[in-house]
This record gives C-alpha cells, sequence and structure tokens, in this order.
C-alpha cells in the first residue's frame, strides 16, 4: 500500500512538472501557437525570432525554476535536520540574504573597478555570504535554545543584510547595479545558457550528496546519541549537512536572488503527500515539489500582470507563507 502511494504521489509530481514546462513554453509576452511551438522545439525554426524566444530566454529560464527550485526546497529539508525544527530554511534563517549581501557587494566592486564577472565568482561570493550567516545562526542556537528565538534572531540576521544590500544598491552610481534590486528580490529572468551550464552540475552533485547521506539523516533525526550508538560520527555529519545545504541555497541566490518560503513550505507539503518521514523517500520528493512550486510561482510571476512581471518571491510567499502559518498553529496546539 504504501509502495502504491509513493508510486503514484511520484507519478504525479512528475506529470505536473512536465505539464507545467509546456505551459512555462507557451505562455508568455510573444504570442505562440502551439503548431509554432512544436516546430520550434522541433528544431524546423530555431533560428527565427520566436526560436531565440523559446531555447534563449523561456528555455533557460525553465532549467533555473527546476534545478534552482529544487535546490532551495533540499536546502531547507537539510536546515530543518539540522535544527531539528520544520520551521527552518534559508530565508528565514538570514541564510539567502547573508549570500546575497556578498553577491550584490561583489557585483558593485566588479562595477567600480571594471573587471568582470565570472559564474564562478558569483557563486563563491554567494557561498560565504550564506556561510558567514549560517555561522551566526549556529553560534545563536548554542545560546539559545528556544527555536522561536532563534528563528527571530535569523529574521534579525536577514533584515541587517538586507539593509546594507539595499544600501549599496541604492548608493551605487552604475545604472547595472541600480538594476540589481529586481535581483534582489528573486527572478529567473536574465537566466543565460551560460548560467545553466554553471549552476547545473552544482546542484546534481550536492543532491546526489544529499541522497548519500539519507540514511545517517533517519539515524540523525532520532538523535545524536542513537547516531552515535551506530558508529555515526555526529560532529563531521553535521559540518557535511550544514555546508551541503550552504551550496544550495547559495548557487541559487548567486543566480536568482533570495525566494522566499520555497525551503520551508515543499518539505512539509511533500511530507504530508507521501504521509513518511524516511528521507531516501522525500528527497527526491522535495526536489520535484521545489521544481513544481518555482515552475508554477515562475509562471504567474510572468502572465498575472503581463507584460509587467513579479518578482517570484512574493508569488511564493503569497503560497508559502499560509504552509508556514499552518505548520506554526499546528505546533501551539500540539504544544
Amino acid at each position: 500500500m504504501l509502495k502504491r502511494r509513493f508510486l503514484i504521489t511520484n507519478i504525479i509530481l512528475i506529470a505536473a512538472m512536465f505539464l507545467l514546462i509546456g505551459i512555462n513554453l507557451y505562455v508568455g509576452s510573444a504570442k505562440i501557437s502551439p503548431a509554432r511551438l512544436l516546430a520550434v522545439l522541433s528544431g524546423s525554426e530555431r533560428d527565427s525570432v520566436i526560436g531565440k524566444i523559446i531555447w534563449e530566454i523561456r528555455m533557460p529560464r525553465i532549467f533555473a525554476a527546476v534545478f534552482l527550485g529544487g535546490a532551495l526546497a533540499l536546502s531547507g529539508y537539510l536546515l530543518q535536520r539540522f535544527f531539528g525544527n520544520p520551521i527552518a530554511g534559508p530565508f528565514v534563517l538570514g541564510i539567502s540574504s547573508g549570500a546575497k549581501l556578498m553577491v550584490a557587494a561583489l557585483m558593485v566592486l566588479a562595477s567600480s573597478y571594471g573587471f568582470g564577472l565570472h559564474s564562478s565568482m558569483l557563486v563563491l561570493a554567494s557561498l560565504i555570504g550564506a556561510g558567514i550567516a549560517t555561522v551566526f545562526v549556529i553560534l545563536a542556537a548554542r545560546r539559545v535554545r528556544n527555536m522561536s528565538i532563534l528563528i527571530v534572531c535569523g529574521v534579525m540576521i536577514g533584515y541587517i543584510a538586507s539593509a546594507i544590500t539595499e544600501l549599496m544598491v541604492s548608493f551605487a552610481a552604475d545604472s547595472n547595479i541600480v538594476n540589481l534590486h529586481n535581483w534582489a528580490l528573486g527572478s529567473f529572468s536574465g537566466i543565460s545558457w551560460q548560467n545553466v551550464r554553471s549552476f547545473v552540475p552544482i546542484v546534481v552533485v550536492a543532491a546526489i550528496a544529499t541522497r548519500l547521506m539519507a540514511k545517517n539523516i533517519e539515524a540523525y533525526s532520532y538523535g545524536e546519541a542513537y547516531a552515535m550508538s551506530l558508529g555515526m560520527n555526529v560532529k563531521a555529519f553535521r559540518i557535511c549537512l550544514i555546508l551541503v545545504s550552504s551550496i544550495l541555497s547559495a548557487t541559487v541566490t548567486a543566480f536568482a536572488g533570495p525566494i522566499s518560503f520555497v525551503g520551508i513550505a515543499t518539505a512539509h507539503v511533500i511530507r504530508i503527500l507521501y504521509r513518511t518521514d524516511k528521507p531516501k523517500i522525500l528527497i527526491p520528493g522535495i526536489f520535484m515539489g521545489g521544481a513544481v512550486f518555482c515552475l508554477l510561482s515562475d509562471l504567474l510571476a510572468r502572465a498575472l500582470f503581463a507584460p509587467m512581471e513579479l518578482s517570484i518571491s512574493t508569488i511564493t510567499a503569497i503560497f508559502g507563507a499560509p504552509v508556514v502559518i499552518s505548520m506554526l498553529m499546528r505546533k501551539k496546539k500540539e504544544a
């Protein structure tokens, strides 16, 4: 019965993902007929204006929604396991804001001193920012046992980092830096094939590492004493857990900016759908769930008020915030 549920849920997630990919290719400011879309995808009109819109704008954006959405969902799941709380996530704990701050600082420096930026530099800067924010959160966690207070500390770290970022962006002289305001709100627009070739390998390796840690994650969820009784090096495992989570969230922030609530809401919804807490089952589902969530959110961000485009965090907050509120209310009742 359980295997049947897992199979049906996987089929639904995969079907939803491919359906949304098709709709994202079709819907946009440029009107494209289904026949023309099929012609472009078959390669017969790849060099036309419509072909360039599909292959150079919409397709990389879809790759970003799938891989970066999945990465963000996995990052949230790993943080929830690390802190032992379903409310933990890269956006709520200020980790995404720390990554955003360092990327914005690098872009301002590049503009001021006239040097070019490579994708690896953005990822490295984002990882440093995420790492610094994570260290602050971990230090706070050691002094504060109440998870609610820890969440507030994370939110405050996020506000400080965001405020500094806004100051840098506001006082930047270069018009391209001023336009970072849209990126700072979270967006998949402007993703290129070069960006795709940069973030896909990072996300794939980190996702595989997460799947390989599934057995240890399950043991760790029963407590450190139980994990150590199985011969686990808990200290090394915690370092790996937070490192992989930071890499995933930093990669997302480097290319798409901070995106809210995906890391928290996705894991919670997938856990309800599968009706299990086993990591080896949840991890692939969470990745697909994050991809579906971001594909849907990006579609709505582009289509609701076209040609004006909303930030993707606006849409993810509308769907994700109620999930977080329901989780908080459920925890309050259980307490």
